[in-house]
C-alpha cells in the first residue's frame, strides 16, 4: 500500500493508524499546489479529487476520503483493536465521531484556510467552531476518547483537525476536557511517530 500526503493535512490520522496497527505502508509527499509527489507523478492521475489523502491499494484500487481509508486500515490489523467488530453498535458508535468529526469539524476549519478572509467571515466561522468544541467538550467529559475509553480511528482524525487550531490561533484553554484529551492523544508514542515523520512539532 503506499499512502500520499500532505504534512499535517488530514492524511496524518491514516498515518497515526497505520503506526498504531504496525503496518508496513510506503509513503509518496504531495505538493498540493502543483499536484506532484515526491516520486513525481502527477497526482490528480492518481486522485482527481486532487486532495489527500489518497491510499492506493497493491490492487491498483484508490480510496481517497479519510473516514473510508481510517477504516479500511484499521480492519488490516483486527488484533490493533482499532475499530470495533463489524455490525457491532460500538463501530456505528465509532462512525458516528469518525462523520462528526469530518462535516462539523474537518468542514467548520474550511473557510479559515481561505485567504484573505474577511474579518467578520473569518468570525463567523470561528464562532461555528466554538459551538461544536463546546459540544465535544461536553461529550468527553468521564471518558479517555470519543467513543469511550478505547483509541480508535475516530480519534487519530478528530486529533488531527483539532491541532490546525494552534495555526490558525483558535484558543482551546476553554475547552479543558478538549485540551486534557488532546494532550492524551499527543502522548501516545505512535501518534508522535508520526508527528516526527511529518516533520511537525513534537513539543507540547
Amino acid at each position: 500500500m503506499k499512502l500520499y500526503y500532505t504534512p499535517g493535512a488530514t492524511s496524518l490520522a491514516p498515518r497515526i493508524i497505520a503506526f498504531e496497527a504496525g503496518l508496513e505502508i510506503e509513503y509518496d509527499k504531495v505538493d498540493l499546489k502543483t499536484k506532484t509527489t515526491a516520486s513525481g507523478r502527477d497526482f490528480i492521475r492518481i486522485n482527481p479529487k486532487g486532495h489527500v489523502p489518497a491510499l492506493a491499494l497493491q490492487s491498483g484500487e484508490v480510496l481517497a476520503e479519510v473516514p473510508v481509508i481510517l477504516e479500511y486500515l484499521a480492519d488490516q490489523a483486527p488484533s490493533a483493536q482499532l475499530l470495533p467488530k463489524l455490525g457491532s453498535w460500538e463501530r456505528y458508535r465509532v462512525r458516528e465521531w469518525l462523520d462528526f468529526t469530518g462535516t462539523e469539524l474537518h468542514k467548520g476549519f474550511d473557510p479559515l484556510w481561505e485567504a484573505p478572509m474577511p474579518p467578520k467571515a473569518r468570525q463567523l466561522a470561528v464562532n461555528r467552531l466554538q459551538r461544536r468544541l463546546a459540544y465535544l467538550d461536553q461529550c468527553l467529559r468521564g471518558r479517555l476518547y470519543l467513543a469511550g475509553q478505547q483509541f480508535t480511528v475516530a480519534d487519530a482524525y478528530c486529533f488531527t483537525v483539532l491541532s490546525w487550531a494552534r495555526f490558525h490561533r483558535i484558543d482551546l484553554s476553554d475547552y479543558s476536557t478538549v485540551t486534557e484529551y488532546m494532550q492524551r492523544i499527543f502522548n501516545r508514542q505512535m501518534v508522535k511517530r508520526a508527528l516526527l515523520a511529518e516533520g511537525l512539532p513534537v513539543a507540547a
